[in-house]
């Protein structure tokens, strides 16, 4: 929520999306807390597989967040406006390699945990992110006359 702002290039966020945010991380955060502590018992578990695999998973996904934020963010120079088409990283094969990556990002640490709130909040960022991919996806072709042809809305070669 408030590293978000950082990144916005001067451009005007609305208060009312910045407290939705708030809101929303906060119970996420506390549904998330409470559970791991209260509800979850790890006996062993640094060494068990699903922990292991999720944690994998989770932290390849936040590199390819973090990898495709950092090539959307050297899209425009300072006070450039215009749209141009992604390119580089996962960009090559999908629209919204950013979103991708979160939701990569959110499986592994489903599995990792393997708690109903994690994979609820993972099913959650899926639909979520994945309806915006879909429109993402149609106002680069729209906009685009040259946009790839190859290129899919969220999953690599698949969607």
């Amino acid at each position: 929520v408030f590293i978000y702002g950082c990144f916005t290039r001067g451009q005007v966020v609305e208060i009312f999306f910045v407290l939705k945010c708030f809101v929303f991380c906060a119970l996420n955060g506390y549904l998330q807390g409470h559970n791991l502590i209260y509800c979850t018992k790890y006996n062993g578990w640094t060494t068990d597989f699903r922990f292991l695999f999720g944690l994998m998973l989770f932290l390849l996904g936040m590199a390819f967040n973090i990898h495709s934020d950092h090539l959307l963010r050297k899209l425009r120079k300072p006070g450039d406006t215009s749209y141009k088409i992604p390119k580089g990283g996962l960009f090559e094969y999908v629209s919204a390699a950013n979103y991708f990556g979160e939701i990569v990002e959110w499986f592994g640490y489903s599995i990792a945990t393997w708690t109903f709130p994690a994979f609820a909040f993972a099913i959650f960022t899926s639909l979520s992110l994945g309806s915006r991919a879909i429109y993402h996806h149609r106002f680069y072709v729209e906009k685009f006359q040259d946009y790839p042809k190859s290129r899919k809305i969220l999953i690599p070669f698949l969607f």
